[in-house]
């Protein structure tokens, strides 16, 4: 490990500051803010380039080894009763009588940690198919030792490698990416799986480099073309939702609090924004025909879609409509093939009705109109508060990966999806071909996209709880109290896993993994309106 020790070129502080580890590393950085214009180098990548001659500052070893031992030692005990305890929650910070505290500096690379000891370092059942000796379920003390040892060797790597794209000493990054692919595997343990996710937004990346403009932006000629089909990602979406309850837990809360702001309400119409499946709606149907004052006599749903490749959905919908007239709800289902934006959210182009409640629904869609100047997602928000909807919901990931400069974004998202993957390695097995479809269909191209790509091309552009409630406020939204915490806590029950936690705080619900948040699930009604 000390090879590595001089790779690690920024202290883990108990106040660890992204922003101040970029400048450390590129001095550019600090003269272009010392200019003033912050909106104008948002969108630009760090301007360094470094001198072949010199090496990049670096922690003395003693502070290094102090890191290391930080959270080879760490306890991460979590408290089984977090479920059961009714107290509001910090969105930034677990409280440690709930869920588990987790800050950038004591908890970095806790869940990687985690994820490496007792993991034995082949497939499991696939090893078989590629010539490998049946594995020891069991490992030892020493097999343990061994792959704590290679974790963090290979978190070294991918930090410096991180470091070295940054500043665009690309052969340094070409040298140590070539290492980093020895190291991991998409069949391996949850941290060689998510390396090998990382180290390919890595080398799309490095690629890009050669396209950068003189005023070191990226080329806008250069489109984020993504490496799986519409398709390949639609089944990938299907197996997260069928084997996590990420995906769930987002429809089940949204449900509800449609629901809960429907009640009394004769006619629904609701507003999907960026609808790219039905998964969501056969509950709510199934809910809203069982209510106590009867079922809707009118529901329809209007979906604004992106693909215009939209048979299956159309498909979906068909079968969506013939099940809600069963159930005595007759249904009505639309579709429009075009992105959201401010000039089609209107009433005539929605075909919005008088009597008729709208709601508006919005899974994991909104962060794609922040952007850098967040002028899109302003101009989006308002342009639904002029539609008065009775209720607008919200599910994101929970998760700071829209920060100005690269290596901040790269270290928040290593630590967001090394949980996330995490929670695969505890629920699939690591031969299971489904667990395969979701890391490499769906988390590897948003973890590409964060990664690799910058300006329009950078569309995951997740956030945490407090800027979307800030966003939102803005806008004039106000929270909607949610009713379905004892919902979500039994739905959480179905899953044969322990690592899952829920939070809530001012009316907000977060899904978490071993105290990492992971989704947030929210309703928002026009600041003032009536919240019956």
């Amino acid at each position: 490990m000390e090879d590595f020790n001089g790779w690690l070129s920024f202290p883990f502080h108990e106040s660890l500051n992204h922003d101040q580890a970029i400048r450390r590393f590129c001095p550019a950085r600090v003269e272009q803010e010392q200019g003033g214009e912050w909106e104008e180098i948002l969108n630009e990548i760090e301007i360094s380039s470094p001198s072949e001659t010199t090496s990049p500052p670096c922690l003395p070893a003693s502070e290094v080894d102090d890191f290391v031992d930080s959270f080879i030692n760490m306890d991460h005990c979590r408290d089984d009763d977090i479920q059961s305890s009714e107290k509001q929650q910090s969105f930034d910070y677990y409280d440690q009588d709930g869920m588990e505290t987790f800050s950038m500096v004591d908890d970095m690379y806790g869940d990687v940690l985690m994820m490496m000891e007792g993991d034995d370092m082949e497939m499991g059942g696939l090893a078989e198919d590629f010539g490998v000796g049946e594995t020891n379920m069991v490992p030892s003390v020493e097999e343990v030792s061994h792959g704590v040892d290679q974790g963090l060797h290979l978190v070294h790597m991918l930090l410096a490698c991180a470091e070295a794209v940054g500043c665009r000493d690309t052969k340094l990054a070409e040298s140590l990416l070539s290492q980093i692919w020895a190291s991991v595997s998409p069949w391996g343990d949850s941290l060689q799986r998510v390396s090998s996710c990382f180290a390919m937004g890595l080398r799309s990346r490095l690629s890009l480099l050669h396209n950068v403009n003189i005023n070191g932006t990226f080329n806008n000629d250069t489109m984020d073309v993504s490496l799986t089909s519409r398709e390949e990602k639609l089944e990938a979406f299907q197996l997260l939702n069928q084997t996590t309850p990420y995906i769930a837990f987002g429809f089940m809360v949204a449900n509800e609090a449609i629901c809960q702001a429907a009640q009394g309400k004769e006619n629904m119409h609701i507003i999907d924004l960026g609808m790219e499946h039905t998964l969501q709606w056969p509950s709510l149907i199934r809910t809203l025909a069982s209510r106590p004052e009867g079922p809707p006599k009118k529901l329809r749903i209007t979906g604004l879609v992106e693909d215009h490749n939209v048979f299956e959905l159309e498909a979906g919908m068909k079968a969506l409509v013939e099940e809600a007239s069963s159930l005595g709800i007759p249904t009505e289902f639309n579709m429009i093939s075009e992105p959201v934006k401010p000039s089609l959210l209107t009433r005539e182009n929605l075909d919005l009705r008088e009597g008729e409640a709208l709601f508006v629904n919005s899974i994991m869609h909104l962060h794609k109109y922040v952007k850098e100047s967040r002028g899109s997602l302003k101009a989006i928000l308002q342009a639904l508060k002029k539609l008065g909807p009775t209720v607008l919901t919200l599910v994101e990931q929970d998760a700071n990966h829209n920060g100005p400069f690269f290596l901040g974004r790269f270290l928040e998202s290593l630590h967001f999806y090394s949980a996330i993957f995490d929670s695969l390695e505890a629920s699939l097995p690591r031969h299971s071909p489904q667990r395969m479809k979701i890391e490499r269909q769906h988390f590897a191209d948003e973890i590409r996209n964060i990664v690799a790509f910058e300006g329009l091309n950078r569309i995951e552009r997740h956030e945490r709880a407090d800027q979307w409630r800030r966003q939102l406020g803005r806008a004039g939204f106000q929270v909607m109290g949610l009713k379905c915490t004892s919902q979500a806590r039994m739905m959480l029950s179905v899953y044969d896993c322990d690592g899952y936690t829920l939070a809530s705080e001012k009316g907000c619900l977060l899904l978490g993994w071993k105290g990492r948040p992971i989704m947030l699930a929210s309703a928002w009604q026009v600041h003032n309106a009536s919240s019956s």
